[in-house]
């Protein structure tokens, strides 16, 4: 049911704010978040304040309030001056390289509303012209709502890098869903491995959940996560003191509020995969995952995401969770069904600024092609290092 709100309520006011001076709006920031048409665990306060220190030093946000003063929407963005060149009035939805949804904080009772406010925020105040909303759904409550405010504004719009993602969202068919979605034959390879891994000593899966444990289980997935390829390309997050302090916070923040499942597969006492898994409400993400590649012929991790799997559907609190992964993941693709499809939104902020959208269009498709080139370069360089080392 919608709230019938006062008229001092109805009328709206937004305005931007740097992300490091929002901690003194953290309660109604998770007011907000409590109550958000759709969740995103990577913009709540929790998260948001320690990425913010190392991954948004030009980040900020639009704060949308009714007229009492009630937090109805959180819109994390920074300005992309550079990216057409000389073309300006560019504003881009935060996100980084751990934290891979751009959703922004919407108030579900109000969300046309309050999308309008924001719009008119960062087009007038702002003066932006054009807007690139990274990482958001396709569909669902929020894309339906900013659909119809761009249609009732007469804002062009285009996707850019779609792709999907493997999602948990069981329904009622929980109890039957891991015969569904995996093969005879993948139950077979992964029983078969399970036995092999047990011949080495006792496998045994642990969890944790609150603040006090979480730091183990953190220092685990840190050790292991350092020990693989990332450790090994300069990668891990153990080597970067900045980004080992953002995840303690974080973490360690998520827990003291129940935000925070960790999971631990062991061999003989020795952590083999470790899990983290983020939740605000009845949403998840599995957010990170890392194994010691010296037990990879027993794939420890996928046997421990199969282990969680069978957690999840037994909790009916949680009813989607989302698994953070590249699409096609070898873990994690062959275990869930259901697929979240996201793309990066364009978005012209003025109407019958036809010639601007259409330029950023053509320029953001040139940016894209280029980035893509220099990776295929770059990992062919990589590919051919490797071969030469191993001859």
């Amino acid at each position: 049911m919608t709230a019938v709100l006062a008229p001092s309520a109805r009328i709206l006011r937004a305005y931007w704010r740097p992300l490091s001076s929002l901690a003194a709006v953290a309660d109604e920031w998770r007011d907000l978040a409590r109550r958000a048409l759709q969740p995103n665990i990577f913009y709540e306060p929790d998260f948001a304040l320690p990425a913010a220190a190392i991954f948004g030093a030009d980040a900020g946000a639009v704060l949308v309030r009714s007229g009492d003063g009630v937090l109805r929407g959180f819109f994390p963005a920074r300005p992309d001056p550079y990216r057409y060149g000389l073309m300006s009035g560019v504003i881009t939805g935060w996100t980084h390289p751990y934290a891979p949804l751009g959703l922004p904080l919407l108030d579900r009772d109000h969300p046309a509303d309050t999308l309008n406010a924001w719009l008119d925020h960062v087009s007038g105040e702002q003066g932006s012209r054009v807007l690139i909303m990274p990482y958001v759904p396709e569909s669902g409550a929020f894309a339906s709502a900013l659909q119809d405010v761009l249609r009732d504004r007469g804002l062009p719009s285009a996707a850019y890098g779609s792709h999907a993602r493997a999602c948990l969202e069981p329904g009622d068919d929980r109890a039957g869903y891991r015969t569904q979605a995996t093969s005879a034959k993948l139950r077979k390879e992964l029983g078969r491995k399970r036995r092999r891994l047990s011949d080495l000593g006792e496998v045994t899966h642990d969890t944790g959940s609150d603040a006090f444990s979480i730091g183990a289980f953190l220092q685990d997935f840190l050790t292991l996560e350092d020990k693989g390829w990332k450790g090994r390309a300069g990668t891990a997050a153990a080597q970067d003191h900045a980004v080992r302090a953002f995840l303690q916070s974080a973490v360690t923040g998520l827990a003291r509020r129940g935000q925070v499942r960790a999971d631990r597969l062991s061999v003989a006492g020795q952590p083999v995969a470790v899990t983290l898994l983020l939740r605000s409400g009845v949403s998840a993400w599995l957010w990170k995952t890392s194994y010691d590649e010296d037990f990879a012929r027993y794939s420890p991790g996928v046997q421990l995401a199969g282990d969680l799997t069978g957690a999840l559907l037994r909790e009916p609190g949680i009813a989607s969770t989302d698994s953070c992964a590249t699409p096609d993941h070898p873990m994690i693709e062959h275990l869930w069904r259901e697929r979240l499809a996201l793309s990066d939104r364009l978005i012209a902020l003025r109407p019958g600024d036809t010639v601007r959208f259409g330029l950023a269009c053509n320029l953001e498709t040139l940016r894209r092609t280029a980035i893509g080139a220099a990776k295929s370069i770059r990992n062919t360089i990589v590919r051919r290092a490797a071969a030469a080392d191993g001859g």
